[in-house]
């Protein structure tokens, strides 16, 4: 996908999310993130989108730290969610496409990053705020859900800090069925999950179904559609795979 096809993601995904947390209102349950009321989802994502925004504009090489949830509630916290949505979406539309600044996965380009990033960010938890609201959520489109799934796989489990960890070697495969050229082969260890773009070899399990689907059981907001083979690996991604913000 290119950058701007990025931003239009997130500036759609960002207007679905603050619309579905109004409807829902922000003292309801989040069923995805049984911690969480509504005023959580929306406190974390606003400061997250500021947080990225941020190392764009104001051209950050190095870690720079998030500016802290607001203390807003209501209507006033909505409020605050779309007017940061706006400034980051307007923010990435508009930067050089040679600007330099911090970020943590590999990527074309700094700005191409932080467009994936949040437009991947902005969706999942589009889908916790329309489960909080209930009724039929918005699509992902099979293509954007397979894009998603590369990141966490190829990105956020490549980094030492994954949990998803093995004593012995074992292979788990993921295959979305509605996706061209959409199958991974995840090599388990002692060391961080290495994943390749390909289905290379034998697996020990198998996670297949729609993209859609899958991005959404791999970021453990469902269960897995099918599961083939040693299901103990598909158990073992699901307690270990949590990407937190800390």
């Amino acid at each position: 996908m290119e950058t701007a096809e990025y931003v239009e993601t997130l500036d759609r995904e960002g207007r679905l999310l603050a619309a579905a947390a109004e409807a829902a209102g922000v003292d309801a349950k989040v069923p995805t993130c049984p911690q969480w009321q509504v005023r959580d989802l929306v406190r974390h994502t606003g400061m997250v989108h500021r947080w990225a925004a941020a190392f764009v504009a104001e051209g950050h090489t190095s870690y720079h730290p998030d500016g802290g949830l607001p203390d807003l509630d209501g209507d006033a916290l909505l409020t605050w969610f779309r007017e940061g949505h706006r400034q980051l979406v307007d923010t990435l539309a508009t930067a050089p496409v040679d600007v330099e600044c911090w970020h943590f996965l590999p990527a074309p380009s700094p700005l191409a990053f932080w467009a994936r990033r949040q437009a991947h960010e902005t969706t999942v938890h589009r889908v916790d705020a329309e489960a909080a609201r209930g009724g039929v959520g918005s699509e992902i489109a099979a293509g954007f859900a397979a894009d998603g799934i590369d990141e966490l796989l190829r990105g956020f489990h490549a980094r030492r800090r994954s949990r998803v960890r093995s004593d012995e070697p074992r292979v788990l495969r993921v295959r979305a069925t509605d996706a061209e050229d959409a199958v991974w082969t995840v090599r388990l260890s002692q060391e961080p999950p290495a994943a390749t773009r390909d289905a290379t070899g034998a697996a020990d399990c198998e996670v297949a179904g729609p993209a859609a689907q899958l991005y959404l059981s791999l970021w453990n907001r469902q269960p897995f559609p099918d599961v083939t083979g040693d299901a103990a690996l598909a158990a073992l991604w699901r307690e270990k795979s949590a990407v937190t913000w800390s």
